[in-house]
């Protein structure tokens, strides 16, 4: 009989709120025990999303100009699901990243690294009855951010996943397999769980892969429970 009980997931697999070398923890890290607050109807419920907001070339980000961007195509899938490895249909999920070179389309972002007028990096879909969603994008560059001498973060493609209300959001980010990068990237490592920090990346998929047009990943997500993927909290 399956067990549909709510597990929290263990502490290690989830990034530490407090981790020194990743600088910024140390000024927002909590300083006190945190409180648990129970769940509520308000948080099960309202404000919905609508689906008018989601159109046909809200996932395929290679789309959204007048023209191509550079850099190498790729096509991201997965499923959401939760603890029991059941479907999690309608969420909203909405990414965002770098370009080809590195740089997000950001005017905070001084990377001298050139921009992509035909690439801004967000899109956004909604999981099928199976939990699926599906994105075209381009894979992102790395790029230096000052945590520490010749910082460099690996490539990776945010993600955010709404349930059925604001409070539900999740954020969480998809590295690619075999990036040097991520052994020396604290926020990859605040995860103390090693098989954690494999749940957040992506698998390489033949199967997804278009022949000659675009690499296939995949990336499933799963919700809560001893096997959740990390998030950031």
């Amino acid at each position: 009989m399956a067990d549909n009980s709510y597990h929290r997931p263990d502490p290690a697999s989830q990034p530490d709120y407090l981790y020194e070398p990743y600088r910024s923890t140390l000024r927002r890290a909590p300083r006190k025990p945190l409180v648990f607050l129970p769940e509520t109807l308000s948080e099960r419920t309202g404000p919905l999303f609508g689906h008018d907001e989601i159109t046909e070339t809200s996932s395929d980000l290679t789309r959204q100009h007048a023209g191509e961007p550079l850099g190498q195509r790729i096509i991201v899938t997965g499923r959401v699901v939760d603890d029991n490895g059941r479907p999690v249909p309608n969420t909203l999920l909405e990414i965002w990243q770098t370009n080809a070179a590195g740089r997000y389309f950001h005017n905070k972002d001084n990377h001298p690294a050139p921009l992509d007028p035909n690439f801004t990096g967000a899109g956004r879909a909604l999981t099928d009855s199976n939990g699926c969603y599906r994105f075209v994008t381009i894979k992102p560059g790395a790029y230096p951010w000052r945590n520490h001498a010749n910082a460099w973060r690996p490539a990776h493609i945010h993600f955010s996943l709404f349930g059925p209300a604001f409070a539900t959001r999740l954020i969480t980010q998809m590295y690619f397999p075999g990036d040097p990068l991520l052994a020396f990237d604290p926020i990859a490592q605040s995860i103390r769980d090693e098989s954690a920090r494999e749940r957040l990346i992506a698998r390489f998929d033949l199967q997804t892969t278009e022949p000659e047009w675009a690499l296939g990943y995949c990336f499933d997500i799963v919700l809560r429970g001893r096997d959740a993927t990390p998030f950031e909290d």
